[in-house]
């Protein structure tokens, strides 16, 4: 969740404040909110439907942070021109301390008593997977994130079925003891499995390789993300309707309600049908090439309304831009106090503390209180290794 800076040299217009996207920082900031609604309010009300926080954002929300992850990584080896040589060498270095310190932030918030699945462990794997992938153009990675998309559930669909079943608990230190169960649980079975979001991640890397200050690929990325999404959606309703796969793997309304709501990150290995749906945290391909596409409209317009309206994505940006520090104080927020409140009232007191600290923060800092911790060491780090080979980067 930390920000990327954008590179030196890139052109992105009057879009960027500070050396950051503000596009890219809203959209940050509407994953934010996305994910503090559905740790908050209830996946169904007391009718027993499903609320409006987690038919919008279940799902999205996670898949937004994970597209713009690869969109930061991106901007932040060279935008439209990856970096090559000594300096994509301590870019990676630098990548690897960012992803360990993430790591260790995730496992000490594991720790505390929250209702959160908590992400930033998941995360630090992501990164350390990008690494191979740093240095490709949008022409490899866009056909490579799709291609993923669609064969990677299948190969984690192949795996976990010779497994007991799904990891439930986030990551602690005490995790460590058995490295393979945890490795196991972070790569295939839990709630955001690395082995099938590298795909999010790839789609970022493609999309922060083009010309992001350009309206007409602001444009193309809402259009294109939108018909996408409702591509998905549409494949799936086919084939688990008019051609019967949902009977074939559906035995209850429990079951069936909770492809509404949140599958916990896999889905049955009990059919291949399973494969099929496009539930949240399904996994699946289509649930892929869903949340993927909704995350690219979701940029494509922060893009295009920062450029006409920035004023109205103030708030989003001020957020988007310190999302670590917030989700962390989040997760904390909700360990410590709890939450039986009203959950509309603690949501909405949730948003404006952290839209507000945030707006102070900012005013006098660029990055949040982790961003600037985690920034710092892996400017060390770059710097290290660039000057161990053979003099400063050029």
């Amino acid at each position: 969740m930390a920000v990327q800076q954008v590179p030196a040299g890139t052109s992105q217009d009057c879009s960027s404040v500070g050396g950051r996207l503000s596009g890219v920082d809203a959209a940050r900031g509407i994953a934010l909110l996305g994910m503090m609604s559905v740790h908050i309010i209830p996946a169904t009300d007391e009718t027993g439907q499903t609320t409006t926080a987690y038919l919008v954002a279940s799902g999205r929300a996670s898949a937004l942070f994970a597209v713009l992850a690869g969109v930061g990584l991106a901007l932040a080896t060279g935008g439209p021109h990856p970096y090559r040589g000594r300096r994509m060498l301590a870019t990676r270095s630098g990548l690897i301390v960012r992803a360990s310190l993430l790591a260790l932030l995730g496992l000490t918030l594991g720790a505390v008593e929250t209702p959160v699945a908590i992400i930033l462990v998941y995360y630090a794997l992501l990164f350390v997977c990008a690494v191979p992938f740093l240095s490709l153009g949008a022409r490899a990675l866009v056909p490579l994130a799709v291609g993923w998309a669609l064969l990677a559930p299948a190969l984690n669909h192949v795996l976990r079925s010779s497994l007991d079943g799904s990891g439930s608990s986030n990551p602690t230190f005490g995790s460590l003891a058995e490295p393979g169960v945890l490795v196991t649980e972070l790569a295939l079975t839990g709630y955001y499995p690395v082995l099938p979001w590298i795909a999010y991640l790839l789609a970022g890397m493609a999309v922060g390789r083009l010309a992001l200050g350009s309206p007409r690929v602001a444009a193309g990325l809402l259009v294109g993300g939108a018909g996408l999404a409702i591509l998905a959606k549409v494949v799936s309703w086919t084939l688990l309707y008019p051609l019967g796969g949902l009977a074939r793997i559906v035995g209850s309304p429990a079951v069936e309600r909770r492809l509404s709501t949140s599958l916990g990150g896999t889905t049955p290995t009990t059919s291949w049908w399973w494969l099929a749906v496009s539930g949240p945290h399904s996994g699946t391909p289509l649930d892929l090439l869903h949340t993927i596409g909704t995350a690219l409209g979701v940029l494509g317009a922060c893009l295009l309304t920062i450029r006409v309206a920035a004023p109205l994505l103030t708030p989003l940006v001020a957020a988007g831009g310190m999302t670590l520090t917030l989700y962390s104080t989040h997760v904390v927020a909700l360990g410590v106090a709890g939450h039986d409140a009203d959950e509309t009232a603690l949501l909405i007191v949730h948003v404006i503390v952290a839209v507000a600290f945030a707006f102070t923060w900012r005013a006098y800092h660029q990055r949040g209180p982790l961003e600037a911790v985690i920034s710092a060491a892996e400017r060390s780090v770059r710097t290290f290794t660039s000057n161990a080979r053979r003099g400063p980067l050029p």
